[in-house]
Parts: structure tokens; sequence; C-alpha cells
């Protein structure tokens, strides 16, 4: 097939037995799933094949339970797919990584058990949050988040930048449901997400630290092709240069705008998305409002066992 983007999914695109097709049919697959349950200390497969939407969205299981996820959709269509580059969403660029050989699937599942319990354990008290906010530029989100902050609601700040009109702040829950009032005053709309911290704020600080530790004991090797950083918005080439980058990401924005825009500069017009639903495939194109021709770029996704088989070259 024409050589793609690889795109993976963070937290959000969990759904209710996510994975189970692939691994009742691949013992290999199963093994994944049972690594992960080891890593975590949870029992993933009866949360997410049998368990209930609360158990489900815990980020303690979420996080290794998604990489699973994204690992075995990756195995399933690797003999097919030749990748131009890839990139992971947040917790989804573990996965980028293990696609590229830079990380280990035994590392990015150790990582990503860890990641999820610090996340869980850094705000105990809940007195993080974070909001989607739509219909507003960059400049207008910007100029919210300062009048947010003149108003001595807490810590806040821009932590996704998706779309041109679409982003996600992150801080103390009263300066985010703030925020999402004075969006609405904007003509703008602020969304509340159900999430349990404040993610990719310096509100994880401390979490970061630890989770250092771990990253630093991995091997990380040369990627097979370029990965795209949340941190920077650009390709990593190097193993070293993948490291430092993660070892900000966690309390770093994710800008993936930039991401999109420096995959489609290097040549990038087809992408790839390996998740439970589609997601980022949908934040591709109004990257690019000026396109003359939005559909000269093809977005695909494989979700399960039958979109893999499938894949259309």
């Amino acid at each position: 097939m024409t050589q793609p983007i690889l795109l993976f999914p963070g937290q959000g695109a969990q759904l209710p037995g996510m994975g189970r097709d692939l691994a009742d049919a691949d013992a290999e697959a199963m093994d994944l799933w049972k690594q992960a349950e080891r890593c975590s200390g949870l029992p993933l497969r009866e949360i997410y094949w049998e368990g209930d939407e609360a158990a489900m969205s815990d980020t303690r299981a979420l996080q290794p339970a998604l990489t699973v996820v994204g690992l075995n959709l990756w195995r399933a269509v690797s003999g097919r797919v030749r990748p131009c580059g890839a990139a992971g969403h947040s917790l989804g660029e573990y996965n980028a990584l293990a696609a590229a050989d830079v990380l280990s699937p035994q590392s990015v599942l150790e990582i990503t058990a860890l990641r999820g319990r610090l996340m869980a354990e850094a705000d105990p008290q809940g007195l993080g949050g974070m909001a989607a906010i739509l219909k507003l530029e960059q400049p207008q989100v910007e100029a919210l988040v300062e009048e947010t902050l003149a108003d001595a609601a807490g810590p806040l700040r821009i932590a996704n930048y998706n779309t041109p009109t679409q982003f996600v702040i992150s801080g103390a829950k009263e300066a985010v449901a703030l925020a999402c009032r004075k969006a609405k005053e904007h003509k703008g709309r602020g969304l509340e997400l159900k999430v349990s911290g404040a993610f990719h704020s310096p509100l994880l600080a401390e979490a970061n630290r630890e989770l250092g530790a771990q990253l630093r004991k991995a091997v990380w090797r040369k990627p097979r092709f370029p990965v795209y950083s949340n941190v920077t918005g650009k390709a990593v080439r190097d193993g070293e240069s993948a490291r430092e980058t993660m070892l900000e990401q966690m309390t770093s924005a994710v800008l993936w705008m930039d991401a999109v825009r420096s995959q489609y500069a290097d040549g990038a017009r087809r992408w790839l998305e390996l998740g439970p639903k589609a997601l980022l495939g949908k934040m591709v194109a109004p990257c690019f409002s000026s396109l003359a021709d939005p559909a000269t770029l093809r977005i695909d996704l494989v979700c399960d066992g039958e979109s893999a088989a499938a894949l259309e070259n």
C-alpha cells in the first residue's frame, strides 16, 4: 500500500471488548494481554471484555490496555504495510515508538503500566481536570487562558493543540470550569473531560520525575522510520532524541497539529489509524484548512481483526 503515517490514539479511545477478537484468534496477541496484566497487576481482560465503563476509564488499567490493543493491531497489519512514519497522541506515542522498534513491546508495557499508576496517584484528591475548547482559534484560546489566570482560579495551560479549532486545557478544576464558562461567552464551547487529573501540565511534575527513572533504564534504538514527537511536533530520528523528548512528554503540551503538518511537509498523504475507534484520523484534514483539495488526503482505520484483514492496498 502507499506508505502511510501510522496513528495511535491515547486515552478516550477505549471501547468494551476492545482487542478481544485478535487475542482469541492469535496466541501471541493473547500473550501480550497477559504480559500487560503482569506489568500492571490488574485483570485487564476482565475489565475490558466484561467490565463496566467506570472500570474501563481508570487510567491505571486504561494505559496498559490501550497499549496492548495498539501493539496487536500493528502486529496484524505490519506484514502488509510499509510506513513512512508514526505518531501517537499522548499515551499513543509509546505505541508509535514500539512500531518503529525504538522500544520493545515489553518495555512499553512496563512503562505505560507505571505511567498509568503514577498519573492516577498524582492527584488523589481530584483537584485537577481537563476540558476540550472548541470553535475558538489558538489566539482566542491563549487569551482565554490568560483571562482565567488573571482571575486567580488556579494553574491552567493549553495541554493539546489538536486542530485549528480544537484544543484541550489542563489545570486546577476550578480554573478549567471557569475557562469553560468564559469560552461560551466568547461563542466557543467548553467540554469538561472525564479524566483523573491535569495531564500534560506541570501539576504532574513529580510523577514525571518518577517515570523518568524507568525511561532511562529502557533500551532506546534508532527508529526504523521517523516518529513525530508530541513535545516538538517534529520527526525524531535517533533513540537518544526519542528518550529526551519522552522525558518531557507527561508535563508538556501535545503539539498534534504541528506534528501532522510536519508529516505533510515530509510528503505524507496517507494516514493509517490503529485503535479501537476513529479519533485521530478526523483531526488530519482540519489541520490543512488552506488545502485546495482535502480529498488528496487518505485516512484509513484498522480497529479489529476484520478491518485488518480487509485493509486495501
